[in-house]
């Protein structure tokens, strides 16, 4: 499907910007790119409005503005100019989302996570929006097509998981709590690890708890003036959530790579891990088609910040017809039939037990391999969800 129209797109560095551009260069739509940020880190909120500025007044009439993560100025911006400002969020936590700027009509904000939809809808009505993500077919596809059997073979794994541990970026490990908070904290880590399809460590949080944690960690993100100051979910999200993630991935793969041969590519320090292969760092758009297309089985533990919604990895591995295992996720069975298209786990023990049950049934893993792939091809392709986002989008009266 061709659509007419120009538009603007600033890019920071995500690995899902040159997909997103591929899919609206297949639909014939003229996109310009600003990339200052990608090369430059240090790129201030003013120096970035100049470069913003500098585009929308260059003379092409835009359409809208495309981001993938929500930028508060470039709302702010996109609100003088008037002109439609789209933000797919990807990741979670964006705690640039507490911005007052995400009120502005011009905003069109789309969110993979329905709990993050239900928490920020009523900012915004009708401009905010729950669209799942969604994979490059296209690309995987040419990467694996065009790889020999000896580059197949190198990356070939009975389980492979492709991942940081958590453990160089957790910033819980920077916090030194009194006995007592921590105590509760670490206990309600490891309740919450016992639970999978729901989130509940925001709601357990006190305001005492929040006080005394915020006090205790060094640097911690600020809220500016003019947002909502949600320190609940700033530590649940951006802490908590996080160590939990971190202890999740550790103990799943710590039992999996003493069961079976397990392959992880990270950059993270592994020696907890004596058991696992480490091989490094995977190259997203040039080796994990390849790794995902190659493994057996698939593993993917959701960070717990991503309470309700499919991570990016899930729509990866079906695209480029890998066979998915994944924890529980509350959004997984309205998008993909569990044991059909797609496997689950919702214990450390199922996880056990369903790695080895699918690494002994090659025909039963390989034809959910195969459906999952036709889904994904089908309903989640960046083509059809950019598609869908101009729908929902077009469809708002202002």
């Amino acid at each position: 499907m061709e659509i007419s129209m120009n538009i603007l797109i600033y890019r920071y560095g995500s690995i899902c910007e040159p997909d997103i551009i591929e899919a609206f260069n297949r639909m014939s739509v003229h996109v310009d790119e600003v990339t200052d940020e990608i090369y430059n880190k240090k790129i201030t909120p003013a120096e970035g409005i100049t470069v913003l500025k500098k585009h929308l007044d260059s003379g092409t009439a835009y359409s809208l503005v495309f981001t993938v993560n929500f930028f508060p100025w470039i709302a702010e911006v996109c609100s003088i100019y008037g002109i439609m400002y789209f933000s797919l969020i990807v990741d979670s936590p964006v705690m640039e989302l507490y911005s007052d700027s995400i009120k502005l009509p011009c905003n069109r904000v789309f969110l993979f996570d329905r709990c993050l939809y239900d928490e920020f809808a009523a900012d915004n009505p009708g401009h905010i929006f729950h669209v799942p993500l969604a994979t490059n077919i296209q690309r995987s596809r040419r990467v694996i097509d065009n790889a020999g059997s000896a580059q197949k073979q190198h990356f070939a794994s009975d389980i492979s998981f492709i991942g940081s541990l958590y453990t160089e970026k957790c910033l819980y490990n920077q916090v030194k709590l009194p006995a007592y908070y921590e105590g509760f904290a670490n206990a309600l880590i490891d309740a919450q690890l016992k639970v999978y399809g729901y989130n509940f460590i925001e709601e357990c949080l006190s305001d005492d708890f929040v006080n005394v944690f915020l006090a205790n960690a060094p640097d911690h993100y600020t809220f500016p003036e003019a947002s909502r100051h949600a320190w609940k979910a700033l530590v649940a999200q951006q802490y908590i959530s996080v160590k939990a993630a971190e202890q999740e991935r550790i103990r799943a793969l710590k039992m999996l790579s003493e069961n079976f041969s397990v392959d992880l590519y990270t950059g993270s320090d592994t020696s907890v891990l004596p058991h696992i292969h480490n091989r490094g760092f995977a190259r997203s758009h040039t080796e994990m088609p390849l790794i995902f297309n190659q493994s057996k089985i698939n593993l993917n533990i959701t960070a717990r910040s991503i309470r309700s919604g499919l991570s990016l990895r899930i729509f990866d591995i079906l695209g480029c017809g890998g066979f998915l295992l994944t924890n529980y996720q509350a959004e997984l069975p309205e998008y993909f039939e569990i044991g059909s298209e797609v496997e689950a786990f919702s214990s450390m023990e199922e996880l056990h037990d369903k790695c080895a049950y699918y690494l002994a049934h090659d025909s039963e893993r390989e034809a959910i391999a195969r459906r999952g792939y036709e889904k994904a091809a089908r309903y989640h392709s960046y083509d059809a969800r950019l598609l869908e986002m101009m729908d929902m989008a077009l469809s708002c009266n202002s």
